[in-house]
């Protein structure tokens, strides 16, 4: 899979842009797993050309990273053309627009999903930005609004009409939320469409090598996005990659090894926040982690770790769990 100059491979598998999440620390954690291009947390238009500090530092990038993506949002033209011209001096590989993100306070103002409501407007904005940078420009949207307004086949077209050099689907509508199971068909229609040459990338519900599989063979992807499936996981990568590449389950690594893992996220977090906000931040993938799953009893612990404030509080907690013969 080819965007613009950048060649993903055969079969890539990209970690999804996901706000208090994809910071350069994961990212960087990911990309060691093997994920094939990562993405920045999304990037508001408005704040960024009023050089909102804490905005700007989402542009910060590592060599390590690449191929990597800034994801940007907005609801007006002009703020999202100068955004979009901010972030091509920080050199990303692809810049991306968000028109999916559900969440109320974007979506009722008319950014991330809520441009599903005003599919003129989305145009406008994604064929401006295309032409006001040289560097590769990438949609990432939803199915539609809701249940009765499922428009994806045509919205792809249109997209492609504007100049994206490719396409990601989460497949849900923003009616929908994270609720429910994603629906990969229209997601597969959109790839059948003989219209359509740019790579359409598919997102929502992978969480397993084996899941990842089925649905590059089921519906003919160029490329699986992870989201939610790696938080607290970023091994997730290193699990798809290779039963993509043998046809084979990597055998598990002992529970320490996972553990340290995490450790080392709590860490980086730390370094890149302060001893404050690193621990508030790594809480989402403490509570996310299927590593404790299982484990007898667990929940005292699972929120004394949420409950935490120091990383040598966290530490010792973590350091005290005692796994049963079956799950060691």
């Amino acid at each position: 899979m080819t965007i613009g100059n950048v060649n993903l491979g055969d079969k890539p598998v990209l970690l999804a842009p996901m706000e208090d999440v994809t910071d350069i620390s994961f990212r960087l954690l990911c990309k060691q797993f093997g994920a094939d291009m990562v993405y920045t947390e999304f990037v508001s238009s408005d704040a960024l050309i009023r050089h909102v500090n804490r905005t700007k530092e989402k542009l910060a990038i590592a060599g390590e990273e690449r191929p990597v993506a800034i994801q940007i949002y907005g609801r007006d033209v002009a703020p999202m053309v100068e955004a979009a011209q901010i972030c091509e001096a920080s050199n990303p590989d692809v810049i991306d627009i968000n028109f999916g993100c559900p969440v109320k306070k974007i979506a009722h103002k008319g950014a991330g999903a809520g441009m599903l409501q005003n599919i003129p407007q989305m145009l406008a904005i994604t064929r401006e930005v295309v032409k006001s940078v040289k560097t590769p420009v990438t949609v990432k949207t939803r199915l539609g609004w809701d249940g009765e307004h499922k428009i994806i086949v045509e919205l792809a077209e249109q997209l492609q009409d504007c100049g994206i050099a490719a396409l990601s689907i989460h497949g849900r509508t923003r009616a929908q939320m994270y609720t429910g199971e994603a629906d990969w068909t229209l997601i597969g229609k959109v790839k059948e469409n003989q219209r359509m040459t740019i790579p359409i990338i598919g997102n929502g519900d992978i969480t397993s090598a084996e899941k990842c599989k089925m649905y590059f063979d089921r519906y003919g992807v160029d490329g699986v996005m992870i989201g939610r499936g790696s938080i607290g996981r970023s091994w997730i990568f290193r699990e798809v990659k290779h039963y993509l590449e043998t046809g084979e389950l990597l055998p598990s690594e002992s529970f320490t090894w996972y553990l340290e893992i995490l450790k080392k996220q709590v860490l980086q977090s730390v370094e890149r926040l302060d001893g404050h906000r690193g621990i508030l931040h790594i809480r989402r993938h403490l509570a996310a982690t299927p590593l404790f799953k299982g484990i007898p009893d667990f929940k005292p612990t699972r929120v004394a770790m949420l409950r935490a404030e120091t990383v040598e509080e966290l530490f010792a907690i973590m350091d005290s769990i005692i796994l049963p013969e079956t799950h060691a």
